[in-house]
């Protein structure tokens, strides 16, 4: 269901970005990114971080956002790619892969170990703490910045099915 959550919240932040007048998802703005999308990239680094570790496999990144930023509509598609995969692969597991603890390095340094469960909450928690972000510069950019917190998604879309 959060990785469900995760993708529904997904499209509606890339849709209110992506309405934006050109220029206003990459203008400069005082947050930790720079800007609206240099920050839904870096959340999108951190779940392909992540997705590595699931897959006890070296992700090969050595810093948490890119230096470039990728066009908007590049991202989004490879937000969605990532998001079904997310989906798909929190539909397989067992209960007990569930409870499973991997070990991996923090691309900081320094080990870590989470569960897989661990894992699957921190890439949703971390994608709804930077989607807050974005929600902030839409404000900024003078656009409406759709509710997308987990209640609205169990109402509308998680019960409504």
């Amino acid at each position: 269901m959060l990785a469900r959550y995760k993708a529904w919240a997904n499209g509606i932040t890339y849709s209110a970005v992506r309405s934006l007048p050109d220029g206003e998802a990459l203008r400069p703005r005082p947050t930790r990114f720079g800007n609206m999308v240099h920050t839904l990239n870096h959340v999108y680094v951190i779940d392909d971080i992540f997705k590595a570790h699931l897959q006890r496999a070296k992700h090969g990144y050595t810093a948490r956002n890119t230096q470039d930023t990728p066009a908007l509509d590049d991202l989004w598609r490879a937000v969605q790619a990532m998001d079904a995969w997310y989906v798909d692969y929190a539909d397989a597991l067992t209960e007990r892969e569930l409870g499973e603890m991997i070990h991996f390095e923090f691309v900081g340094g320094g080990d870590g170990a989470m569960t897989r469960e661990e894992m699957l909450l921190h890439i949703v928690n971390h994608g709804t703490y930077h989607r807050g972000f974005v929600a902030d510069m839409l404000y900024q950019a003078r656009a409406a910045s759709p509710a997308n917190d987990l209640p609205v998604f169990l109402r509308d879309v998680y019960r409504a099915s």
